[in-house]
């Protein structure tokens, strides 16, 4: 007997040296073919940047065997072709540009032609209009500049100048000076949520082009925040108003009224409000214009949203767009945070019957209800039940016909997208997209058509275009994805399991290499991002490469992704999983998670288990490694907001709760602070930021990094210079992280410096 035991250490090394497969180079490579840049090119029949144009037809860039091609689609007719002749418009661009312009990979990713059949374009930051009649392309300087937002008849256009509010008249490029008290860090529609900074305006224009609302935005006693870049000589040096949690000062904002015809400004009649919204972490969308926001048809007033600081309680209010008087409708508090949609705001202003069509969780679901504007009161709930509605899509109040997106009440898959109409008095709940799979939408703006893209994360997208009146539809493009299967690809594989205490389902991928062996064991890569905001998988759709999941796989990994507790599109208390201890991050749930799969499979090897993320996920994989050392052998961490005293108040507060300073020196945010537990270090370490990222300053690593040197652990760090948040797919520290779960998750040398030929063409 000890003779054998004696020998057992060396028995089981022999057994891993037969079983482990040496990596090298023709693995790298072939691992390369599963990532994006390749896999996109193996399937066509694609649906990408759908839009409904202003001729009222429909338009797409689809991938073909000729390449990129735009189409058009007329929803009348069911008749699709192709948009514009191609070669034709490659050469006049080519003129115009004076570049090479080839007719499959046009320089552009969305178009819009108009009833002339002009094709309005956007070429390296220049707009051009192009005749399709005669195939003649010129500078068009009556659209909007870079950092303008155009008014709903696009006849004017507002943009920034020295902290005041401009327009300029389209047609004659005549400039207006709108506002004249705007001073350095008190300027008006200014676009700085401390996170983000842009340079376009934050206004919301009135239907009829007459006025708008924007505010102005007070930072003057914000603290500071900067950056310093890396050069030879002088760096750059950026500093920039970003207030933290538990800040006395953060942005506020002062609400006016302007009206451009005769230049008259008004003040609201109310204290500034906290800079804060209903559904995101910053009060403008993607275009700048200003959230939580509502006018009526006719300009004279609108509804908006006023949300405390805490993010605890939503206030609707009315103002009066010529005089700046605010009555207040209604104030809704919850426990936690309040939200007005899941996939965007969804409420609206109904002015025609003075009421308000609100989203609300308070039943532990987001539904819809209709509230009396006079009262304050709900009417009724418009739906109901054990699901979800996502985003209110439109409102038809001449039909009383409301178009949504919600997902939970069709069955199966919960994370499924389906679109659904509905009065506004609770009948006739219809659902506009058969297929139970997920469906990606584009609604027309009347709201009579969509574009339906349906898939499942294994089956390919077909793609409708359908009627939300006579759910008739017909197909534009069949996804064909023969090419890729050849190659070998494999689809991931959904899963369910449950959660830490065995309550919820929770919903996952795991994808193996195409060379899968059932007799061998595998270590496994757990991929990260614990929200609150979004989840790790972000869609259920078809996706050839989901970030480099397939491609990590094929080098001998299962990598595992799962939606845990503390993400959205479930019921409001799954949301709220972690509400207040955002140390949490779902990690216990990501662990039960590989260990019900390893009772499953005797293929997952749940003794080396390896984690990484970007940004909330380079966080969550630090803390994994921290909290469950004996778990989680191996992190790559990016870019990870370690301690969110170090990240914007938004944010922060609405997920983790106001800061509180306790007697004994200690706060409420003591338990998201991976710096206080480095000390528990045990595995393998690699951690990574830009240096000059202004999302999440690296100062936000570097506090982590002082612990570890403070706790004498070994680590390796990467700080890549002048780089801002998103270096994750950069060639270097794709490999980097390859190579990092290569050598001590595997066990394995992997090839020295290798090189990405897809991505550095």
């Amino acid at each position: 007997m000890r003779k054998i035991l004696s020998f057992t250490p060396l028995l089981v090394l022999i057994s891993l040296t037969i079983n482990a497969e040496k990596i090298t180079e023709s693995d790298y490579k072939r691992a390369e073919q599963r990532l994006s840049q390749t896999t996109s090119k193996l399937v066509t029949g694609t649906v990408n940047y759908p839009r409904w144009m202003s001729n009222g037809q429909l338009s797409y860039r689809s991938f073909t065997k000729n390449g990129n091609q735009f189409f058009s689609v007329n929803a009348d007719t069911q008749k699709k072709a192709l948009a514009f002749n191609h070669k034709k418009l490659a050469e006049s661009l080519a003129r115009i540009t004076e570049t090479e312009v080839k007719e499959n990979q046009l320089p552009f990713y969305q178009i819009d032609i108009d009833a002339k059949n002009i094709l309005h374009v956007a070429v390296t930051g220049n707009n051009y209009r192009c005749d399709l009649d005669s195939y003649l392309c010129r500078h068009d300087k009556d659209t909007k500049k870079p950092n303008e937002l155009v008014s709903p008849n696009g006849k004017r256009a507002v943009f920034i100048r020295e902290y005041n509010l401009w327009m300029r008249d389209l047609s004659n490029n005549k400039e207006t000076q709108l506002t004249t008290d705007g001073m350095k860090d008190f300027g008006y529609a200014t676009n700085n949520a401390g996170w983000i900074r842009k340079n376009t305006p934050v206004v919301k224009w009135s239907p009829d082009s007459k006025k708008l609302t924007t505010f102005k935005h007070d930072g003057r006693k914000v603290g500071d925040m900067g950056i310093v870049s890396t050069a030879v000589g002088h760096p750059k040096i950026d500093v920039w108003k970003y207030p933290l949690p538990g800040d006395e000062h953060i942005f506020t904002i002062h609400r006016v009224v302007i009206d451009v015809e005769t230049g008259e400004l008004v003040k609201l009649d109310m204290e500034p409000d906290a800079h804060r919204s209903t559904i995101t972490d910053h009060v403008a969308g993607r275009d700048g214009s200003l959230l939580d926001i509502d006018w009526a048809e006719d300009g004279q007033s609108f509804a908006f949203v006023s949300s405390s600081r805490d993010h605890k309680n939503a206030t609707l209010k009315i103002a009066n767009a010529n005089t700046g008087e605010v009555k207040t409708i209604f104030t809704e508090t919850v426990k936690t945070f309040f939200e007005s949609g899941v996939s965007g705001i969804s409420w609206q202003y109904l002015s025609k019957t003075n009421e308000v069509i609100w989203f609300s969780q308070r039943s532990n679901w987001g539904h819809l209800y209709l509230i009396d504007v006079e009262t304050g009161k709900v009417k009724h709930p418009i739906t109901q039940g054990d699901w979800t509605v996502l985003e209110l899509l439109h409102v038809d109040e001449n039909t009383n016909k409301l178009i949504f997106t919600g997902a939970g009440r069709e069955g199966g898959d919960p994370y499924f997208h389906y679109l659904y109409s509905i009065k506004k008095d609770g009948s006739e709940l219809t659902l506009l997209t058969p297929e139970k799979k997920h469906h990606q939408i584009t609604l027309k703006h009347d709201g009579k058509f969509f574009v339906d893209t349906a898939s499942t994360p294994t089956l390919p997208a077909e793609t409708f275009v359908r009627s939300t009146e006579s759910r008739s539809g017909f197909i534009i493009e069949q996804m064909d994805i023969s090419k890729l299967v050849a190659t070998n690809w494999q689809a991931p594989t959904p899963f369910v399991v449950k959660d830490r205490n065995g309550e919820h389902d929770i919903h996952g991928l795991y994808f193996k290499p195409s060379n899968f062996d059932a007799t061998k064991k595998y270590p496994v890569i757990n991929y990260l991002y614990p929200g609150p905001q979004v989840g790790s998988i972000r869609g259920r759709h078809f996706q050839a490469s989901r970030n480099d999941h397939n491609a990590i796989a094929e080098l001998g990994f299962i990598v595992i992704a799962i939606d845990a507790l503390g993400t959205p599109g479930r019921s409001k208390s799954f949301h709220d999983g972690y509400y207040g201890n955002m140390g949490d991050s779902g990690i216990p749930d990501q662990v039960a998670a590989i260990q019900q799969l390893a009772e499953k499979y005797s293929w997952i090897d749940d003794s080396r288990v390896g984690i990484w993320g970007h940004s909330g996920g380079g966080f969550a994989s630090t803390r994994a490694l921290l909290t469950y050392p004996d778990f989680y052998s191996v992190a790559v961490s990016q870019a990870g907001n370690h301690d969110n005293r170090n990240y914007a108040d938004e944010w922060g507060e609405k997920f983790h709760g106001s800061l509180v300073n306790k007697e004994d020196g200690s706060t409420n945010y003591d338990s998201q602070a991976n710096q206080l537990i480095a000390k528990n270090l045990k595995g393998k370490l690699l951690i990574a930021h830009g240096t000059t990222d202004t999302n999440v300053p690296p100062y936000s690593t570097l506090v982590v990094v002082e612990a570890l040197i403070a706790a004498n652990k070994d680590f390796d760090m990467i700080m890549l210079p002048n780089r801002n948040h998103g270096f994750s797919r950069e060639p270097f520290m794709l490999r980097k992280r390859w190579d990092y779960f290569v050598t001590h998750l595997m066990g394995e040398t992997p090839p020295k410096e290798f090189v990405f030929t897809s991505l550095n063409k």
